[in-house]
Order: structure tokens, then C-alpha cells, then sequence
């Protein structure tokens, strides 16, 4: 099956998130869409799949009744099984994890919008410094030129590194990016806050520079990490061919595949020892019931060729 995605935000004031969540679910489960929106208060911020026209016409009753209209959106392609196992509509005290829900980026100063276009000239300045807000396990498949990696490994790590290795005294110009852009709106309302005065961010994020600016023309080298079962997309946009561990993300290097603490689908030496027996005995379940839901689609696929 060919599968649209849509991934989509905004950071609004949400006065009842929890009177949306039902509206949400019971319009995907109709539409056969999967995937995962979260709600706060904040706003909202999450990534879908389904068939073209359901995902087409998900955007018009985001943008029309739920009073979306504005929302920042972007589509790209998937073939074979679901991107996503299920659907999920979650209620969150932030859309974006960065452990200060006080922080609104519609309502603070945000850093200067860079148009993907404009990028490589800003990125390319020695006086910019180049941060990549994600985390470490995605910085690791793919990154920009001269990109620094600030080796955390939730967002919410992200305060402590700006205080470890940032000073608005030193670092006159800060460029950031991140996989879609939300990340980036809080992350440069914080360094706005801490006395950081010339702050930027890729519009769009990476998502968006790839799909518009020319593969020989890209500053980007790698692939970009995406949170569903395509694990990484290409410059294209097209599903990419790093592998990750299903029990924690990370990207698994051949030595990894080869550890006796390695269980494809459930686990790697990266987080082993951090799953319980409980952990471990769901995981094998999910395995096994995404290996049987791709030989029933092998199998319909088989019958109709």
C-alpha cells in the first residue's frame, strides 16, 4: 500500500486539550488513520499516516474545525506497512519536551526564521556557531557541516548543554536546526531568554531543506532520523537504509548486530540492561506481531500478482 504522512504543529493556547482528544481519535479511527498527536496546552504537534485522500482531507478538518488554518505541515511517501502500529492521541504537558511548559514560543521572542534556500550561506559564516538540537542517536545518522552535537539524549537535556557550552558573551551568532522545526521554536526562545542575542533556526527543518534544496547543492550529509517504522529518510525523502534498534532508536553498526545482547526488534547492547524481564517479554510480542503482519501483506501481494 502507498502511505501519505503528514507531520504537523503549532504552539497555540490550548484552554481544553482534553475535549479535543476524543474528537481527534474518533476522526482517525473513521479514516483509518495511525499515528501520534499529542495535545497540551501549548498546542499541538504530531505525525500521521494514511491513505492520500484521508491525510488531505485530516489537514482541511485540522485547518477548518478544530481553527488550524495556519498550521505548519509537511507531506512525504511511504510504500509497504503501516508507518506507525497504531494510533495514539495523547494529552502531554508539553508538545515538545523541554521541561519548562512556561516557555511559549507563540508568545515569547523566538529566533530569526532562515529559509532552506538561505541556509548554507548562513551555516557557512565562521562566526556562526551550528547547533543541532536533537538528540545524540539521530545527530549520528545524519547532520549539517559543521554542526555540533550536543550529546544528549532527551530534548530536556538541552538547558544543561546551553549552560555547559554556550555563552552570549562569546557566541555572538547561533544557528540551530532540527528534524521538522518544533524543536527549534523552544530551543531559541530559551537562548533568547538566557541573553543570546542573534539566534536562527532552519524553517521548515531539515524535512524541508531536503525537499527543497538540490541534493548537489546540500550542505547536509547522512540521512534524517524520523520517528516511524521508516527509521531514516534520504534527500529524496524516500525511506532510507539505516537500521535502528525498535527497543531504544539507536542506529546499529554492524558490531551491535553481532553482540549476544542484541534481539532484532527488541533490544541492543544500548539498552539490554536497561529492560526489565516485563520490558523484554512486550517487545518479543510487538516483534512477533509485526513479523506476522508482514507475511499477511507478502502473502496479499502474493495473490494479487
Amino acid at each position: 500500500m502507498n502511505w501519505t504522512l503528514v507531520a504537523f504543529y503549532k504552539f497555540l493556547d490550548l484552554s481544553d486539550p482534553a475535549s479535543l482528544q476524543p474528537l481527534l481519535q474518533d476522526y482517525c479511527e473513521k479514516a483509518g488513520i495511525c499515528g501520534t498527536v499529542l495535545l497540551a496546552p501549548e498546542g499541538i504537534n504530531g505525525t500521521v499516516a494514511g491513505e492520500d485522500a484521508a491525510i488531505r482531507n485530516w489537514m482541511q478538518f485540522l485547518q477548518s474545525d478544530c481553527n488550524l488554518g495556519d498550521i505548519d505541515h509537511k507531506f512525504s511517501y511511504a510504500e509497504g506497512l503501516k508507518p506507525f502500529r497504531k494510533l495514539k492521541i495523547r494529552l502531554k504537558s508539553e508538545i515538545v519536551h523541554l521541561g519548562r511548559p512556561d516557555l511559549h514560543p507563540h508568545r515569547h521572542s523566538v529566533g530569526h526564521y532562515v529559509e532552506p534556500k538561505d541556509w548554507n550561506e548562513l551555516i557557512s559564516d565562521p562566526e556562526v556557531r551550528v547547533i543541532d538540537t536533537r538528540n545524540d542517536f539521530e545527530c549520528e545518522v545524519g547532520t549539517f557541516n559543521r554542526a555540533e552535537n550536543p550529546h544528549t539524549e532527551r530534548f530536556s537535556e538541552f538547558p544543561h548543554y546551553v549552560e555547559s557550552a554556550l555563552n552570549p558573551e562569546r557566541d555572538k551568532k547561533v544557528a540551530m536546526f532540527c528534524t521538522g522545526g518544533i524543536r527549534c521554536e523552544k530551543a531559541t526562545a530559551y537562548l533568547l531568554e538566557q541573553g543570546f542575542e542573534k539566534v536562527y533556526h532552519l524553517k521548515g527543518g531539515i524535512l524541508k531543506y531536503i525537499e527543497e534544496v538540490p541534493e548537489e547543492e546540500s550542505l547536509w550529509t547522512g540521512e534524517c532520523f524520523v520517528f516511524d517504522d521508516r527509521v531514516t529518510v534520504d534527500h529524496h525523502l524516500r525511506p532510507g537504509k539505516t537500521e535502528c534498534c525498535r527497543g531504544c532508536w539507536n542506529p546499529l553498526l554492524p558490531a551491535d548486530k553481532k553482540d549476544p545482547r542484541f534481539e532484532e526488534g527488541v533490544c541492543c547492547p544500548h539498552c539490554f540492561e536497561r529492560k526489565t524481564p516485563k520490558q523484554l517479554a512486550g517487545a518479543r510480542e510487538r516483534e512477533r506481531q509485526r513479523r506476522l503482519a508482514e507475511a499477511r501483506a507478502a502473502e496479499k501481494n502474493a495473490i494479487r500478482t
